[in-house]
């Protein structure tokens, strides 16, 4: 049986044998990737900038050529393939769309490279045309026509450029500094040129087949956004099914491309917006509100895609009925607001108010007036210092109380009706109470006699108490009063 120890030295062998294989294995690594990054300095250096089937080489693809036939053959046949009953992702047609998307973006970068190798080959010629025409296609159709004339006047224009820029290149090329180019560079440049325009044919074709397939493979799509944006949204997002799993979000980022604006204002320019706006509605759409167009078309061009993806509708009632919705949505957030409307003045009440009044509310007003001590203290005279309690401005300030005298506060409290009430009410209750005080003496003073010494229960004692001094008195009679 082997000992904890063996296990362990068995364990430290294996890792040192892995760590053998690992060093191994990068170093071929290692080793390829030299190979590789060799190979691609070669490429590059062997890479020859001047001739033109190093640079363009997309024509001569067997991709390129299968692709072309078979559009050129589905073109010639009009052919009407309905989709009920076959799976979309299985039909070939749908397959040629997909490949034919992929194409058209290689084909327009291609185009980019042929007008970058025609501008560097034509600019010693004419350096300011490529600053005039824009466009690749139309660049080197005037480059074609041009050549090396000199003289502008004698080469027709018309139907190339439109007529003010047409009037500004001849006027630019009377002053240009360039100079006619070589047999051998002129040659160049002109095939060049019609290898541009061979590719820019071949574009048409393929978006005019994939326009005119469509109608049957996402009707509704094409009736939101139009066949030839609905096939480049298609053909970006690798397909109708994964369109339909795509959210609106990144629908809208479809085909964006980052702009360099070299320092301008970034206020006007459209960075989240793709293929939606080659749309007619957006165009059609204030530049306001494009952004909300953009994303409500984002929005229902997703919701569409779903319905064809799932066969829903193949006749696009679904796609119109969005489109008509998205064109009423726009035309509402166009429209004024409302006018303000005028606020009517509430009705008058005829009926009197109810307020407080009477009795109480004069004694509650009686109770919480303000003095006339209060209104002095509240008061202070200009250019005289007030008293205070603690003298120096310190301590609650009296105001005006005691101004007008020696200067001591002389306060004369009125008599207060409210108190004066409570006072003889309270003495009538504790007189007519019949107790006797403890302060209470026999002694009065008496206008006639001075100091009378009376006693005050002898009436009392008279009258009888109690029951006494009631008709059921015991000892009480019935008296006659002899009216005279």
């Amino acid at each position: 049986m082997a000992t904890v120890a063996d296990s362990f030295l068995a364990d430290l062998d294996e890792l040192s044998d892995n760590e053998e294989d690992i060093l191994d294995e990068d170093n071929v690594e290692a080793d390829n990737m030299e190979e590789d990054v060799d190979g691609e300095l070669a490429d590059i250096e062997a890479l020859n900038y001047d001739d033109l089937d190093n640079v363009s080489k997309l024509q001569k693809t067997q991709r390129y050529i299968d692709i072309m036939q078979k559009v050129e053959s589905a073109l010639e046949k009009e052919s009407d393939v309905s989709t009920h009953g076959v799976v979309l992702e299985d039909d070939p047609e749908y397959q040629l769309i997909v490949d034919c998307n992929a194409l058209s973006v290689d084909i327009e970068n291609e185009i980019i490279i042929i007008h970058n190798f025609i501008r560097d080959k034509y600019r010693l010629k004419f350096p300011e045309l490529e600053s005039l025409v824009h466009h690749p296609i139309d660049y080197a159709r005037v480059v074609k026509k041009i050549g090396n004339e000199v003289d502008l006047t004698l080469v027709d224009l018309e139907g190339l450029l439109p007529s003010a820029i047409i009037m500004v290149v001849s006027v630019t090329a009377s002053t240009t500094s360039g100079k006619p180019l070589l047999a051998e560079d002129l040659q160049k440049t002109v095939e060049a040129c019609d290898r541009a325009l061979t590719l820019d044919s071949a574009k048409k074709k393929v978006l005019d087949f994939v326009e005119g397939r469509m109608g049957y493979i996402a009707p509704n799509l094409s009736a939101i956004v139009g066949s030839a944006v609905a096939a480049k949204l298609m053909g970006t997002a690798g397909g109708l099914s994964s369109l339909a799993k795509m959210p609106a979000c990144n629908v809208q980022l479809l085909g964006a491309k980052k702009k360099n604006l070299a320092g301008f204002s970034t206020a006007t320019s459209q960075f989240r917006v793709g293929y939606i706006e080659q749309t007619e509605i957006f165009q059609g759409t204030p530049p306001a509100l494009r952004m909300r167009a953009c994303r409500l078309l984002a929005s229902k061009s997703t919701l569409a895609a779903r319905v064809d993806s799932t066969g829903g509708d193949a006749t696009g009632g679904v796609g119109r009925a969005f489109r008509e919705e998205i064109r009423k949505k726009i035309e509402k957030w166009q429209e004024p607001p409302p006018a303000k409307q005028p606020k009517p003045l509430p009705v008058p009440d005829s009926e009197p108010k109810k307020k407080r009044g009477g009795r109480r509310l004069r004694k509650m007003k009686e109770r919480y007036a303000v003095t006339d001590m209060r209104k002095l203290a509240n008061r202070m005279q200009f250019g005289i210092p007030e008293e205070s309690s603690l003298g120096d401005g310190l301590g609650e300030g009296y105001g005006m109380l005691g101004q007008a005298g020696s200067g001591k506060l002389r306060v004369s409290v009125g008599q207060n009706k409210l108190a004066a009430k409570v006072a003889k009410k309270f003495k009538e209750r504790s007189f007519g109470s019949g107790a006797t005080s403890g302060l209470t003496s026999s002694l009065a003073f008496t206008p006639v006699q001075g100091i009378e010494l009376s006693n005050p229960q002898a009436l009392a004692n008279q009258l009888g108490s109690g029951t006494q001094s009631t008709y059921f008195s015991e000892t009480g009679t019935f008296s006659k009063i002899k009216r005279p």
